[in-house]
């Protein structure tokens, strides 16, 4: 039984604590005393009350751990990353900082650290699916349409997110990056909108979204790769509008007097806006398309994903379907199977044939069914 810190308790730093309390020793740490209450009163998770910007009360919180698993938001992630892997622990991390973490590869390294991010749903098991094709053929083509959906739309946007509305604005702000024929794309988020069919869902809408990551450097000889999120259609033309009407803007405007930053006022009201209810059933669905040549024939691999909320552990499918990638990657670690020293986002995870067996195997026990979906294509 191993010892694992877990930083941040939010719904899917929950997930991931109660996963990986069934087989080891875990204690879940946060600055927020309610997000520590729900987890003291839903099994054996031992709490800690923390600042992680406090890198001192950190350092010290970490020290008698064997893995820490990093799930605090987006705008701390980077920085959490970095001083955890000062400190010489092996991390799995699924932040989904806006930095680039391959930065930190150096000092993991010379750290002799283990470090996996990124590793959630999208990015994360995409990534996963693309690594471990790239190591076996020669990819033309890699295409991800993911969204997070509530089951019963309502007006205005159709939207509930697990996330705090900072990250998800980020990610509606934040440029897109693809490629195309060979050469990077760089367009707004939210552009080339399409609509898309999916069993079981009907008609979504996907648009562009910063989602390849490091895959633009790590596997860069891929001629096209692009992934899209997807939610209800309209919700795009909604968030657009506040965009273009300057609420994601982080200039504090006067309003009688006092200094608001647009940003923040937005968040604090689409915080009740896009908070999931405690029971409030959703769904998640992706695509993974690969395309390429392999054994001198030209193939197409697809990987299905349709998950709901589970009504019986009353878990959300974004917080299991994320969460449980993360706790797949963190066993890897923890058994010995990934020993490679350095920062590693899942396409280079993928690549080892049984970490990429190992996980989809964990995923399946926990009830997160891939559909894998294979075809030979005329020359």
């Amino acid at each position: 039984m191993s010892k694992i810190i877990v930083l941040g308790a939010g719904m899917v730093g929950r997930a991931i604590a109660l996963d990986l309390a069934a087989n080891h020793e875990v204690t879940s740490a946060d600055v927020s005393e309610s997000s520590l209450k729900l987890l003291r009163s839903a099994g054996n998770v031992r709490t800690l009350p923390l600042d992680v910007t406090d890198r001192t009360r950190l350092e010290r919180a970490i020290a008698g751990f064997d893995l820490v698993v990093g799930a605090v938001p987006g705008f701390l992630g980077f920085e959490t990353l970095e001083k955890v892997i000062e400190c010489g622990k092996n991390i799995v991390d699924i932040s989904f900082c806006p930095e680039n973490a391959l930065e930190l590869d150096e000092l993991a390294r010379n750290r002799g650290v283990s470090a996996i991010v990124d590793m959630g749903v999208a990015p994360g098991m995409c990534h996963l699916f693309l690594g471990r094709h790239a190591a076996t053929m020669k990819v033309e083509t890699f295409e991800c349409l993911v969204g997070g959906l509530p089951k019963q739309r309502k007006w205005p946007f159709a939207y509930k997110a697990p996330f705090s509305p900072v990250d998800v604005i980020e990610e509606y702000t934040r440029p897109a990056r693809y490629l195309e024929n060979g050469h990077l794309v760089t367009r707004p988020a939210l552009s080339d909108a399409e609509l898309v069919e999916f069993d079981r869902v009907g008609t979504l809408e996907a648009f562009n979204t910063d989602g390849l990551r490091t895959s633009l450097e790590t596997l860069p000889h891929i001629p096209n790769m692009k992934e899209k999120t997807m939610r209800y259609p309209g919700h795009i033309d909604l968030v657009k509008a506040l965009k273009k009407s300057g609420f994601f803007s982080t200039e504090p405007i006067q309003v009688g007097g006092v200094k608001v930053s647009p940003l923040e006022f937005t968040s604090k009201i689409l915080i009740d806006e896009w908070t999931l209810a405690p029971d409030e059933e959703e769904i998640t669905v992706m695509r993974v398309t690969v395309t390429g040549d392999e054994d001198g024939a030209r193939k197409t691999y697809v990987y299905h994903l349709y998950d709901e909320y589970d009504v019986a552990t009353g878990q959300s499918s974004m917080a299991r379907t994320t969460g449980y990638a993360c706790t797949a990657a963190a066993q890897l670690v923890l058994d010995g199977l990934f020993t490679e020293k350095g920062v590693f986002p899942g396409e280079l995870v993928g690549q080892h044939q049984k970490c990429f067996e190992s996980m989809l195997a964990y995923m399946e026990q926990r009830g997160i069914h891939y559909r894998k979906e294979e075809r030979v294509d005329d020359a």
